[in-house]
């Protein structure tokens, strides 16, 4: 893929709504395009992976270690974010992501999002605008799984 090309195919990401062009060429300047197999461990919870990822094709399994198993969080396909956590400095990933099917992606290295930021305060405050919104969703995600799990069975009784 050619940089000529990248603008385009970001302008066309949910991410990337109403971001303005020189924020977009930024961006593009530093994707990469990125292929994973089906069934590739794409990051593991807790590994300090810098790559921030737009999924272009595919889906991907967000998933957190749980006593003896993997708990899946969210699935996320075409036009999700991932790896938000690459962004900060310092801490691991929240959760394993892990392909359910091939999965075509453009890669951002973190410290390179986060050296743009600090050089362009207007990019770096839309592009930590959306950040949140990841960020956000996947709390949310993760709240609708809790309650899933521990809810009362349907006709159950309630604690009081």
């Amino acid at each position: 893929m050619t940089s000529t090309t990248l603008p385009e195919l970001l302008k066309a990401q949910p991410f990337a709504e109403g971001m303005k062009e020189s924020h977009l060429r930024r961006l593009a300047e530093m994707a990469l395009e990125v292929q994973f197999a089906r069934d590739q461990i794409i990051f593991r919870q807790g590994d300090q992976s810098g790559l921030f990822y737009i999924i272009l094709s595919g889906k991907v399994a967000l998933e957190a270690s749980g006593p003896g198993r993997m708990i899946r969080v969210q699935t996320i396909g075409v036009g999700a974010e991932l790896g938000w956590s690459s962004f900060l400095a310092e801490g691991g990933k929240q959760f394993q992501a892990r392909t359910l099917e091939p999965v075509r992606a453009l890669a951002f290295d973190g410290a390179r999002l986060r050296q743009a930021c600090e050089q362009d305060p207007a990019f770096g405050y839309q592009f930590l605008t959306k950040l949140l919104k990841v960020v956000a969703g996947r709390l949310q995600a993760t709240r609708i799984q809790l309650l899933d799990m521990y809810a009362p069975p349907q006709g159950g009784s309630k604690l009081v």
